[in-house]
This record gives C-alpha cells, sequence and structure tokens, in this order.
C-alpha cells in the first residue's frame, strides 16, 4: 500500500450518466461524492444544473453542492481548497472519495495539483469587460487579453467569457503572465479515473431530451423564480445552458421555442469543449461507453485497484 488516500474520479460530459453511475459506485464501495460541477456550487440552482436530487442525495452523502448564493463566486483555487478538504474528511470516516463532475478545470485543479494566485474578484474591471464584450463582442476582451498576455489564450477556454474575464483581472492584478502563476504539485492522492462516453450524436439526443424533461420538471419556473429573487440574468451563474436563454424568453427578447433551440446548440458546443479538455488532459483515463457498460464493471475495477495499489 502506498500510505496516500486513494481517490476515484469519475468524470464526463454532460447528461452522459454521471450521477447514476457514482452512487451506485457509492453505494456499492462506501464511498462519498465529492461534486466537480461548477454550476451544481450554487443554491436555487437545481433542476437547469441537473443537481442531484434529494432523495438521491440521501442515498450517498454529497459535498460542494449548494455552496454559494447565484450572486456570488466560487474561484478555482477555493474550490480546490475545499475538494480537497472534502476528500481528507471522507477518508478520514474510513469511507472512498469519489471527484464526480464534468467541470475540467474543477477536475484538474485538484487531480494535477495545481497552484493558483488567490486574487479577489475586481467588481470594478468585470462590469468594465462586461459592457465591452456586450457592445463588441467576446474578441474585443480576448484583444484585451492578448494585449495584457499573449501566451494567455493558450491556457484559457477563449470563447468562455467568464474565463477570459477572470484572466484578465489575475494578470492585471499580479502584473505577471498566466503561464507562470500555474504550477502543478500533484496531491498527496492514488488517484483512479474513469471517464464515462457514449456515441456522440446519440449523446447530443440524450442531451436535448433532458433538456425537455426539465422543462416538464419546472426549469421554467425555476428561471422566473430567480428573476423575481433579483438575480441578474448577466451574472456568471446565470450563464449555465438554458438559464441565460430562458431568461431572455422570460423578458421578452425570444420566443421559448427559440430559448430552447439555442439551449440545444449551447448543450452541443459545451460538450464538444468538455471532450476537448478532457483530451488535453487524458493522463491515464480509462474511458467506458455507458451503452455498453454497467456501473457494477466501474465497481469491479475500483475493488481490484483498492486491493492492488502498490507500494
Amino acid at each position: 500500500m502506498t500510505g496516500k488516500t486513494p481517490l476515484v474520479v469519475i468524470l464526463g460530459p454532460t447528461a452522459v450518466g454521471k450521477t447514476a453511475y457514482a452512487i451506485a459506485v457509492a453505494q456499492a464501495l462506501n464511498g462519498e461524492i465529492v461534486s466537480a460541477d461548477s454550476r451544481q456550487i450554487y443554491r436555487h440552482m437545481d433542476i437547469g444544473t441537473a443537481k442531484p436530487t434529494a432523495e438521491q442525495q440521501a442515498l450517498v452523502p454529497h459535498h460542494l453542492i449548494d455552496v454559494v448564493e447565484p450572486d456570488e463566486t466560487l474561484s478555482a483555487a477555493e474550490f480546490q481548497r475545499l475538494a480537497y478538504r472534502a476528500i481528507d474528511g471522507i477518508w478520514q470516516r474510513g469511507r472512498l472519495p469519489l471527484l464526480v463532475g464534468g467541470t475540467g478545470q474543477y477536475i484538474s485543479a485538484v487531480v494535477e495539483g495545481w497552484t493558483i494566485p488567490e486574487v479577489p474578484p475586481n467588481p470594478a474591471l468585470r462590469a468594465e469587460l462586461e459592457q465591452l464584450a456586450a457592445r463588441e463582442g467576446l474578441g474585443a476582451v480576448v484583444e484585451r487579453l492578448q494585449a495584457l498576455d499573449p501566451t494567455a489564450l493558450e491556457n484559457i477556454d477563449q470563447r468562455n467569457p467568464r474565463r477570459v474575464i477572470r484572466a484578465i483581472e489575475i494578470v492585471a492584478a499580479t502584473g505577471q503572465p498566466l503561464a507562470g502563476q500555474r504550477h502543478k504539485q500533484p496531491p498527496p492522492y492514488d488517484i483512479l479515473q474513469l471517464g464515462l462516453t457514449m456515441n456522440r450524436e446519440r449523446l447530443y439526443a440524450r442531451a436535448d431530451r433532458r433538456l425537455e424533461d426539465m422543462m416538464r420538471a419546472g426549469f421554467l419556473e425555476e428561471v422566473s423564480a430567480l428573476l423575481a429573487a433579483g438575480y441578474d440574468p448577466h451574472l456568471p451563474s446565470m450563464s449555465g445552458l438554458g438559464y441565460r436563454q430562458l431568461a431572455a424568453h422570460l423578458r421578452g427578447e425570444c420566443s421559448l421555442e427559440a430559448a430552447l433551440a439555442a439551449t440545444k446548440r449551447a448543450n452541443r458546443d459545451f460538450i464538444r469543449r468538455q471532450y476537448t479538455w478532457f483530451r488535453g488532459h487524458d493522463d491515464g483515463i480509462h474511458w467506458f461507453d455507458v451503452e455498453e457498460t454497467p456501473a457494477e464493471t466501474l465497481v469491479e475495477m475500483i475493488r481490484d485497484w483498492l486491493e492492488h495499489r502498490e507500494g
């Protein structure tokens, strides 16, 4: 035995079925789940984030769900710190920690041990950049980042406004290139990474069906309640798949049909970006097609790994 804490990672694109697999694994192996989902951290945002239901959370302890309000933020550094604390606590209780989700940056921050600068948000700069993006498009914000740090775009998704703006905040606050501030110091864990996947077209169709299920479950009403509570539709939390589109419909900017069509397109684009991230960080991920692999297969693989970890 290595003496290190074992950590099982279950990752994959949105709508592939991670929650059901993770719960089955946790129940079979006395585990607890640490969510690695940048949307499920928000309170009051349950349906559209595909948050595990109260019944599912009652089956297995879950961590890092409902951490902040929709108008608050949680940086990757803060997530990493909370995740380490949760993982260590789970193991100290004699249970198996499972890191589960599809947010590549969160997963990589934990698994690769990123050293992330602790730079607080700059509301004034953030508002300025958001206005620039609204007025001239995201390309203008990307150009601002390139002017500050020509190599920054090699390390972030330049199609993600939140990531671009956050990069500008960090570079502006520290005066140093982004790449020079991010180092890796692998955490003291034995890590087994399991990836869930399926045929891309069928995954797209599955995501479409899930959106339809969300609508029947009250997704539109959830967005309406958030707006009624005073949450600005331009908050980072409201950029989640479906939230901004449905908010636009509720404000009379588009039909419900157009909002749903835009959400389905956004789902597809998000899935493509998730796969791109996983390919770039695929250091020993064992991939399983969910249409061919029952949860029991993952359970047996994990059980064997736990029994044969080498010292």
